[in-house]
Formats: structure tokens, sequence, C-alpha cells
């Protein structure tokens, strides 16, 4: 692995995170965050949500920025939260979050995906105990429609609570592109399919020869999304977290330009 040399793209303080965990690993990256995270403000259907919070069986937290201002809310709403509630997570890393507040959470031991967070037998078990199940999902603008649609297919009334949008960080032109040539990366990694759009986006005509490097990527979804933009060398890490990013790169040999 020690041949890997990665860019990184997630918000700052998960490339920082990320970084670290590579280097033990003897994996050399470069941080360019293509995440800027920005909170939304307060509005009354944020208000409204989450003081009706006792009425979904359910509550789907899909990120680790959702997560930390999701809790933020719920300090202010639910000093104590209903007892009845089941909280269920995409990932590890996210439910680790809501853990360490004193959260009992659910989610997928394979897969950070929401294919994997639909089979979970305790998902199903908490929609079963209502004849008209509804679940809240915690999430930034757009994203996990799939999620919602498997959801609603199944009888299951779904809410959405955005909490932040995501932004793409000012760089000047050619940045993305100039990185990778100095730094001789032969990989780049993604955390999301937004997170891979603006890594288009910044590669610009650079496009079709960083698209020959391999691309780490969380999920079906956004494989699909970077092979359909012409990607081709998608690896599917099946999950964000670093162990699901250490395991693939020991499964795939490094390549160059």
């Amino acid at each position: 692995m020690t041949r890997w040399r990665l860019l990184l793209t997630r918000p700052a303080e998960e490339c920082a995170a990320l970084a670290v965990t590579l280097a033990e690993h003897g994996v050399f990256s470069s941080s360019l965050p293509l995440l800027d995270i920005q909170p939304l403000a307060e509005s009354p259907e944020q208000h409204r949500l989450m003081e009706h919070l006792d009425r979904y069986c359910a509550v789907i937290v899909v990120s680790k920025p959702a997560a930390r201002l999701g809790l933020a809310l719920l300090n202010r709403y639910w000093p104590q939260l209903p007892a009845h509630v089941a909280w269920f997570t995409v990932g590890a890393a996210t439910g680790q979050i809501l853990t360490e507040h004193g959260l009992t959470v659910s989610y997928p031991a394979q897969g950070d995906d929401s294919e994997a967070l639909l089979a979970l037998p305790q998902l199903q078990a908490a929609l079963a105990t209502s004849a008209s199940p509804r679940v809240l999902i915690l999430r930034g603008e757009g994203g996990r429609e799939a999620l919602a649609e498997c959801l609603r297919g199944q009888g299951v009334a779904v809410d959405y609570l955005p909490l932040y949008r995501r932004a793409l960080p000012h760089y000047a032109v050619a940045t993305l592109p100039e990185r990778v040539y100095a730094e001789r990366l032969n990989g780049l990694v993604v955390s999301s399919g937004q997170g891979f759009e603006h890594l288009q986006t910044l590669a610009g005509a650079e496009w079709p020869t960083l698209a020959r490097l391999p691309l780490f990527v969380p999920s079906p979804r956004v494989a699909h999304l970077a092979t359909a933009a012409g990607a081709r060398a998608v690896v599917d890490c099946r999950g964000a977290s670093a162990a699901a990013l250490l395991a693939a790169l020991r499964d795939h040999a490094p390549a160059a330009l």
C-alpha cells in the first residue's frame, strides 16, 4: 500500500483525520477539500419537525455533519428524548457521534450505503411497531432520495430535515490537476455524489486524463455516477470509513498517470 499517493476531497476536518490514519499505514495523501459544510439557519420547518419528533418511529442520520448539527437541535428541543424513537445511521462513523451523545444507534456492519441500511433487521423491526410508520431523515440539502423512495414504497411516510448545504470551496483555475501532477498522485478519493461532481468540475479540461486514475467511492450509487461521467477505474469501497478505504487499497494495485 505504500505506493499509493491519494488525493483526499472530504470536508477539511474529515480530510485531516483520514490523512492521519492513512499515514499510519504508510499511505501518502494530499488534501483538497471539495465540500464546504454550511449550516442552514433554523427555519419554521426545522422547528416544526423537531417539536414533533415523538411522532416518528425512526430517525435516520445520513452523515457526520447531520449528526453534529442534529444533536445541537436535539439539545434545545428534547432534554429527554422520546424512548420509542429508534435511531439509525448509514455508517459506523456517523453512528459513533450519536453513541457518544448517549443514543442507542443501529447501522449496517458491512456497507455504508442506503441498500445495507434498508436491509437492517432493526430498521424493519422499528417500522413494524406502528400501523402507519413515519421516518425522519436528517441530511444536507438534497441526497439520499433512493432511501426515501424505497421506504415510501413500503408504505412508510418520510420527512426530511435539511441541516446544511454543501458548497464548493473557491480554488484558482487548474488547482486540482496541478496538485495531482505536482505531487504525482495516483488515486482519487470522494465521499459522496456531490463530492464527485465537484471533483469533475475542478478537473475541467483535464478530466479525461484524471478519469484514468483509480477513483475510490463509498457506494454503488456514487460508482454509477462516476462511471457514467467517464471515470474508467472506479473502486466501490462499500463504505466511507477509513477502514473501508484501506481495505480497498489493499485489494488494488496503484496506477500512475
